[in-house]
């Protein structure tokens, strides 16, 4: 009974992998500015896109830590608590240490149904006792061999100013404690990136500077007979999470488009993730500019625009681009599967974030974790400094909740625009992008002056820098969620059941009785009318005079 359920487990595995989550990383050197980056796009249709913040605390020697599991909220087991914590942002922690994830699942029979951590929490227990990327990776080695990895394979980004680290782990299945594991440094010149699919391939062995990994990584393999080759071959993806189609359509393709977008020679790849050549694409690659914020979070909205792959056109994008496909990604017709395009910008984003680590300021300070929430084309980043004491009441996860709307919750109120968005995407993502690119700019101007007071604060009054960071991201925090309900105001006026309303110099255009005197009405674009008519060729043809003068009695 017991191996029945447990199988019972693997196959709902299997069939409900989500593909979700994306994550660029680049290097300190790699960056315009000196500083080192990790994103995420956390994609999930259950997860309520909200910032959490866990202060640091200390703790009596002996006291243990209860563990609820991140996707499900369901409680796993205890692990000794550590005596001191560190306080966390999100996905940053006081010493700007970021750890971001994907899932890429790999072998479902390596599942530890038995361990009591799960991947989410591996990531913020880590961050709350690492004070570098490369403490974290070995206190989430230390962690799983003590109390097993019970969640599908992952892929970690975790980095810090002066390091940014790809971990990807696996378990090793039922009641087997531990994981197997790789980690490679990105060099600091570089960018690389995952999205649900395991990217490290072969490893140096003997250089432990810039790459880690378990010791029975090659070993247990060899024991579950997954490889019988040298050490020196040995694939980490190849063994524990193999290709398939979807893998490359649904999950290399978006770290494909963001190479192409970093060096131009990566366009060749096109033909890998399309399933038609082998080559697989690098680790990292040296972009051929120098990387920019701005440059990242237009990344993270990206929906393959520009490519075949472009989700805004088509048959499934309709009469006017929306990049909204109906769920599942992978489905089935007359006995064949096909499936939709899977670009990094989604419509299930629960939250998404560009980590900034800035070496040459302050932690507090160094640190911001630029936070959006819903779809990140449709989104704002915001800057949450590292250094701040609490949450944005509009980011709050006691604010609403996945069930429960609400006026005052960020979640709620970009969901609503974006959701309003897709009816009529190609012409309300214009206004989107505008609002995006006026807070934007202002950001760009706001931040150097707040990075400046607040590292002076810090000379003498840490506790009042923090409180001055604190309250500049609650202001802007809750200036933007105001605006984008106003922006859905808005495109509700200028939208209206299919109709476009004139402005002029930014106002509605209206006579003295506030009458619209005119309207736009766009119609259909000719693409989309051929389809009409080769689907119904006769149905709506509008006969002529002389049709119907010859009408029968």
């Amino acid at each position: 009974m017991k191996k029945f359920f447990f199988l019972i487990l693997l196959l709902t595995v299997i069939v409900s992998r989500p593909y979700a989550c994306t994550n660029f990383l680049v290097g300190k050197d790699a960056s315009a500015t000196g500083a080192a980056y990790i994103t995420y796009n956390a994609d999930s249709y259950f997860l309520f896109g909200a910032l959490y913040y866990r202060p640091a605390a200390n703790y009596p020697k002996g006291a243990m830590m209860d563990i609820y599991d991140w996707d499900t909220g369901n409680y796993r087991g205890q692990i000794k608590q550590a005596e001191h914590t560190y306080s966390v942002v999100g996905n940053m922690n006081q010493y700007q240490v970021t750890i971001a994830e994907t899932t890429f699942g790999g072998r479902p029979e390596l599942v530890d149904t038995t361990a009591v951590l799960d991947y989410g929490s591996l990531m913020y227990i880590a961050l709350q006792r690492s004070r570098t990327a490369r403490e974290a990776i070995k206190v989430m080695a230390s962690l799983v061999n003590e109390y097993g990895y019970g969640s599908e394979g992952e892929s970690f980004s975790i980095g810090d100013p002066e390091e940014v680290w790809i971990l990807e782990m696996i378990g090793k299945g039922p009641k087997n404690k531990g994981a197997v594991w790789v980690a490679e440094r990105i060099p600091d010149d570089c960018v690389s990136a995952h999205a649900n699919q395991a990217r490290i391939t072969t490893f140096p062995l003997d250089d432990p500077k810039n790459c880690l990994y378990a010791p029975d990584v090659i070993s247990f393999a060899r024991s579950k007979g997954y490889y019988n080759g040298t050490n020196k071959d040995f694939s980490f993806s190849d063994t524990y999470a193999p290709l398939d189609y979807v893998a490359l359509r649904a999950c290399e393709a978006r770290v494909w488009s963001f190479f192409r977008k970093m060096d131009t020679t990566m366009n060749k790849y096109i033909t890998y993730v399309k399933g038609e050549t082998k080559e697989r694409m690098p680790l990292w690659i040296k972009p051929s500019h120098k990387v920019t914020l701005h440059e990242l979070m237009l990344d993270m909205r990206d929906r393959f625009e520009g490519t075949e792959f472009d989700i805004t056109k088509g048959v499934g994008a309709g009469p006017f681009g929306s990049p909204l496909r109906c769920s599942p990604l992978v489905w089935t017709y007359n006995g064949k599967e096909y499936l939709h395009e899977r670009p990094t910008a989604t419509y299930q984003t629960g939250f998404t974030f560009v980590a900034e680590m800035r070496r040459w300021l302050p932690d507090p300070v160094g640190g911001i974790l630029w936070f959006g929430v819903d779809d990140a084309a449709c989104s704002e980043y915001v800057p949450m400094y590292c250094g701040i004491n609490k949450v944005p009441e509009c980011f709050s996860p006691t604010n609403g909740s996945l069930l429960k709307f609400s006026w005052t919750s960020a979640f709620w109120i970009f969901n609503w625009v974006s959701n309003m968005a897709y009816s009529k995407y190609c012409y309300m993502i214009q206004d989107i992008n505008k609002e995006q690119s006026k807070w934007e700019n202002k950001f760009t101007i706001l931040t150097p002056a707040v990075d400046k007071a607040a590292a002076y604060l810090m000379e003498t009054d840490t506790t009042a820098a923090c409180d001055f960071l604190t309250e500049f991201s609650d202001d802007q925090a809750e200036a933007v969620t105001h605006a984008w309900k106003k922006l859905g105001e808005y495109l509700m006026v200028k939208y209206m059941d299919g109709n476009i309303k004139v402005e002029k110099d930014g106002k509605f255009v209206q006579n003295a009785a506030g009458i619209p005197p005119t309207i736009d009405r766009p119609g259909y674009p000719d693409d989309f009318k051929r389809q009409i008519i080769q689907a119904n060729p006769d149905e709506f043809r509008v006969k002529t005079q002389a049709e119907l003068d010859n009408r029968k009695q």
